[in-house]
């Protein structure tokens, strides 16, 4: 075998590797994982700011509590992503 040609196989592209699959599939597991560590972060966050003694249930000030820091850590982290991206884009744009 040489290596990586006829271990992957994409579809019936007769043994070769069709990397822009490959690559559209890397993409998704990056994005996938972002939102996993997403939602991790905004859960232990909110979690401590809103939640004085576990229990079975919420009541309603740390309902609101949750409803309302998902709500603002959702919008900073949009906020952050369009910077960032918008930033990126004039970079390359530079390059």
């Amino acid at each position: 075998m040489d290596g990586f040609g006829s271990d992957f196989s994409a579809g019936g592209s007769g043994g070769k590797v069709d990397t822009g699959t490959i690559m559209e599939q890397v993409k998704v597991q990056i994005a996938v994982a972002n939102a996993q560590e997403l939602l991790q972060r905004m859960t232990d966050k909110c979690f401590k700011k809103c939640i004085g003694k576990p229990g079975s249930t919420l009541d309603n000030s740390e309902q609101k509590c949750i409803a309302m820091c998902m709500d603002r850590y959702m919008d900073a982290w949009n906020t952050v992503s369009r910077t960032y991206n918008s930033r990126l884009q004039r970079e390359r744009a530079h390059m």
